[in-house]
């Protein structure tokens, strides 16, 4: 089973006397369908409507008061209408029938006793149209595909997971662990993958599942571009992010073409809206809050790392190596850590952070920054020695706090560093596979500081 701590998540939204209706969003494929069925399992009744279908379509479009279009929705599905039971209407496909999503509010405000989620692709789009969504009436999860320990639940390494989520971690487990996240790296988080490997246990089979994916998605672009004459340039900008995803990027002139700034922020924005890739902008301070400076050359993420494994040919120098940061230059490796943060958050406002100093003189980036108890956290994912992270000694230096994290391939370890000014700062060294498990290491780690 798929994306656990989502149906959980679910589950205590279930438990809510008042409880709003909820958009799934999440880009196409990533198992919004899947999740949902999965979940109705804990209802009485279910009712499933695809917009895509005409019969499913019709009562939306004919909408006159909800009364109405619960009754018939619980008639052409063939469902007992009762209160005393407990039922779960899942609207998917929504974008089919743009009006659906204003009709979403009336569940809530005339019908709070029914469990109503809705999901659909390229709902971004819609805003476009002059579509609004029911602000306060609706409430928003997202879903990005499968992370490391759904990885391991998948392909039935229960025994991995269990010692993934024992904190601190048990050393003998690392070589084991460390040997599936460099496979969980290779085949990425598309549930479609994962499904197939977890059954078949074979890495060659999976060719024709990405090209159909990455068809899939190329495919798509037409219902992106407002016009003809845009078209080109979001095929452009799609083939381009998946080669330069974990990569900062300039707009003007994006992927060796000769578009202007203008247009290529556009067509990557556009891809942002279907959720296919973020445009991460940096940030300058080394507290909170998080202002991100836009100004400044954003840093590309791609939905996922699998695939862009898959389209650069890269696949085969993962298998081999002993460090996923020798890789694609450590933009493969930085790029899966960006994604399994993602991955752990379902809030549609949560997003990636990094950090630059820009100088004439010099330059100073940290890979992520992550929120903690009011902390900035620098991460830096980088294999070698302590002494080599200069922006990272650079921004402790100036940190209101003494926690910092590396992600890299070695054992789980705690270094106590001391900079050039005296200031002592603390370095949680976590192997990659621990990216999932941040809050819980954070947690223990500063436990573990204070005892010093």
């Amino acid at each position: 089973m798929f994306y656990r701590n989502v149906i959980e998540t679910l589950k205590k939204w279930a438990q809510q006397k008042d409880h709003l209706p909820i958009v799934l969003r999440g880009a196409r494929q990533v198992g919004k369908t899947t999740v949902i069925n999965e979940f109705a399992k804990h209802f009485e009744q279910y009712i499933y409507l695809n917009l895509e279908l005409p019969d499913d379509r019709k009562a939306f479009e004919q909408f006159n008061d909800i009364n109405t279009l619960i009754q018939n929705l619980f008639f052409i599905k063939k469902k007992t209408y009762s209160a005393a039971k407990k039922t779960l209407i899942f609207i998917d496909e929504i974008q089919e029938v743009p009006m659906a999503l204003n009709i979403l509010r009336y569940f809530y405000e005339q019908a709070g006793h029914l469990y109503v989620i809705a999901a659909g692709s390229l709902l971004e789009m819609l805003l476009d149209k002059g579509i609004r969504f029911p602000v306060g009436r609706v409430e928003y999860l997202v879903l990005y595909p499968v992370s490391f320990p759904e990885f391991l639940n998948a392909i039935g390494e229960k025994t991995a997971l269990a010692q993934l989520n024992h904190i601190p971690l048990n050393t003998f487990a690392h070589d084991a662990l460390l040997r599936l996240f460099h496979t969980y790296s290779l085949i990425g988080g598309m549930p479609k993958i994962v499904d197939s490997y977890a059954k078949n246990k074979d890495l060659t089979g999976l060719s024709a599942i990405y090209e159909s994916l990455l068809v899939s998605y190329q495919e798509d672009v037409e219902k992106y571009a407002k016009s003809a004459a845009r078209i080109p340039q979001i095929q452009h900008a799609m083939r381009s992010a998946i080669s330069l995803a974990g990569s900062r990027i300039q707009y003007a002139g994006f992927g060796d073409s000769n578009y202007g700034s203008r247009e290529m922020k556009e067509a990557l924005q556009m891809l942002e809206k279907a959720l296919l890739v973020k445009l991460i902008y940096p940030h300058k301070d080394f507290k909170l809050p998080l202002i991100p400076d836009q100004k400044k050359s954003p840093r590309l993420q791609f939905l996922d790392t699998g695939l862009m494994n898959y389209f650069l040919g890269i696949q085969f120098d993962i298998l081999n190596t002993d460090d996923l940061n020798k890789i694609y230059q450590g933009h493969m490796i930085e790029h899966l850590i960006g994604q399994e943060l993602l991955a752990t958050k379902f809030n549609p406002l949560h997003s990636l952070h990094f950090w630059v100093r820009e100088k004439k003189t010099s330059m100073a980036e940290i890979d992520f920054l992550y929120v903690y108890q009011n902390k900035l956290i620098p991460i830096e994912v980088k294999s070698g020695k302590e002494g080599k992270l200069k922006s990272l000694h650079l921004f402790m230096e100036h940190a209101p706090h003494k926690m910092a994290i590396r992600l890299y391939p070695d054992q789980l370890h705690i270094s106590k560093i001391e900079l050039p000014s005296q200031k002592i700062y603390y370095l949680l060294n976590l192997p990659y596979y621990l990216a999932s498990q941040l809050d819980q290491y954070l947690k223990w780690f500063e436990s573990e500081i204070e005892n010093v």
